[in-house]
């Protein structure tokens, strides 16, 4: 079938072909299962039927197995009579052959740089990648918002790390707008940062970014790239791993245009070892998560989460994957127990056998399918014996990496890294500005003399309000009256009136309507 990937054989002797269908590859998938029951080889034989059928693959190497995608099968002498009689029962024709890979590295060493900008990271994944607390994300917010309003790129760590030394310093002014920024908050950011640095993060920022472009490549012969991305060391540090492929799978969510229910994906994501994912995450990455699950698929991008158990993966996302390939679960405590019956409950029931019997019995390289069918239901639960791969069961030598590395399309674009003016460089400018013009007023203020000197002491502003009358410069009379109009036209009235007391009135009124009271 071109509109379907074969994926092995189920039903009675294993003789119905199980086929994924490509227009509905992009609802989603689950590989599960306990360690070493045939997990990666699954995700293989996946990641061969997209490229065949001209789908870019996107996916993590945690082990090293997976770069044998890049060579021609060879199983040997132990396997190759292993392989041919699984693949008679299935009824396939078996052909070994390479698929064209393009490897990547975070930190450079087994494949292509991988980069991107602090900028676009963002404040909640990067809060995510330091383990902030909800505090110290607000004042990183508030970095990062101060920094588009003032026109500083953050770009690399020492952006950021500048901006938040600016933030600090400015703390007093940025309170009056966002609320209180306390410099111990900022110091502790700081910090994080430091020990983000010391675990290679700081390789993961910079230019130049990746194009996602080519991740979506496919080959002159209409075949789709498959990107593999080396994991061993970043799996060192798993925070970094799961916050970097949550930011890719968050870019080409943002950057892809809608395009409906294509008849194939544009491209497919896995992301093995997904427990890292949700291990300890806030509510609002996992809501982040359940968003581009959830939205992604109408962009033409299909997300397929490999994982030991289905109970890794939380529920509101488990929902959204409607393709299932659940290899054997290992039920040796009362948690796994409810973990494999509630995993038999997701898939629709075969009146042939008990699921939940199937997944805890089935062997390796054999696994209970559930598929959609052409209207998107879920199909039947399947005892499916997985087909074998046709590319190489295992790891690559160096030498044959390097030499892939070498004649890959993007060979020469990012090895290269490059500082352009940024945060930090503009932030430095204004520090230096502000010093120089400093020494210079120090500098005036030392050379000008003594009379100079006392001059501008005069100048500067006491403190004191000065008072209307002696701004005025007048001064009470002794009787009472003040110089000027004033007192000059009471004493005319004074004159053509009789009695004291009318005189005592008339003179109260006048002199504190003319004394401005």
């Amino acid at each position: 079938m071109d509109d379907a990937i074969f994926i092995g054989g189920g039903g009675k002797g294993y003789a119905t072909p199980q086929h994924l269908l490509l227009r509905r590859a992009n609802r989603h998938g689950l590989i599960a299962g306990a360690t070493g029951t045939g997990k990666t080889v699954t995700l293989q034989i996946m990641a061969e039927g997209f490229s065949a059928a001209g789908v870019p693959v996107v996916l993590a190497d945690v082990k090293g197995d997976l770069a044998g995608l890049a060579k021609a099968g060879d199983p040997g002498p132990e396997m190759r009579e292993a392989f041919a009689e699984r693949a008679a029962t299935i009824g396939l024709d078996l052909e070994h052959r390479a698929f064209p890979v393009t490897f990547w590295d975070l930190f450079g060493e087994r494949g292509h740089p991988l980069r991107t900008t602090v900028a676009e990271m963002g404040p909640l994944l990067l809060s995510r990648l330091m383990d902030l607390s909800e505090a110290q994300e607000g004042v990183l917010n508030i970095a990062f918002r101060t920094a588009d309003e003032e026109g500083l790129p953050l770009l690399d760590l020492k952006d950021l790390q500048a901006m938040l030394v600016w933030v600090g310093e400015n703390r007093s002014a940025l309170a009056l707008r966002y609320g209180n920024v306390s410099r111990a908050t900022v110091g502790s950011i700081l910090r994080r940062l430091l020990v983000l640095e010391e675990q290679g993060g700081e390789a993961l920022f910079g230019e130049p970014a990746l194009d996602l472009g080519d991740l979506m490549a496919t080959t002159p012969d209409g075949e789709g790239r498959i990107n593999v991305i080396d994991a061993g060391r970043l799996m060192a540090s798993p925070r970094l791993y799961a916050t970097f492929l949550l930011w890719l799978l968050s870019e080409l969510f943002e950057q892809l245009p809608e395009v409906g229910d294509p008849e194939k994906p544009r491209l497919v994501f896995f992301f093995d070892e997904a427990h890292l994912l949700f291990d300890d995450a806030p509510k609002a990455l996992v809501d982040k998560v359940e968003q581009v699950a959830r939205l992604i698929r109408s962009k033409g991008v299909g997300v397929w989460f490999v994982t030991q158990n289905p109970d890794d993966v939380p529920h509101d996302v488990l929902g959204q994957l409607g393709n299932r390939v659940q290899h054997a679960l290992r039920a040796f405590t009362a948690r796994d127990r409810r973990a494999l019956r509630q995993a038999a409950e997701t898939y629709r029931d075969n009146p042939a056998f008990s699921v939940e019997d199937a997944i805890r019995e089935v062997g390796t390289g054999e696994a209970v399918t559930s598929l959609l069918d052409d209207k998107g239901a879920p199909g039947v639960a399947q005892r499916t014996l997985i087909r074998p791969p046709s590319s190489r069961l295992g790891p690559i030598t160096d030498a044959e990496r390097a030499e892939i590395i070498a004649s890959s399309p993007v060979a020469g674009t990012y090895e290269t890294a490059f500082d352009r003016i940024s945060a930090y460089e503009r932030l430095k400018k204004r520090a230096l500005q502000a010093a120089e013009e400093a020494e210079a007023a120090e500098e005036a203020e030392a050379d000008a003399g003594p009379a100079q000197r006392e001059y501008q002491a005069g100048r500067r502003w006491s403190g004191e309000r000065v008072g209307r009358s002696a701004a005025r410069g007048r001064k009470p009379a002794s009787g009472g009256f003040v110089d000027g109009i004033g007192g000059a036209l009471a004493t005319v009235v004074l004159k053509e009136l009789k009695g004291t007391t009318g005189r005592r009135m008339v003179r109260g009124f006048l002199g504190g309507l003319f004394r401005g009271r």
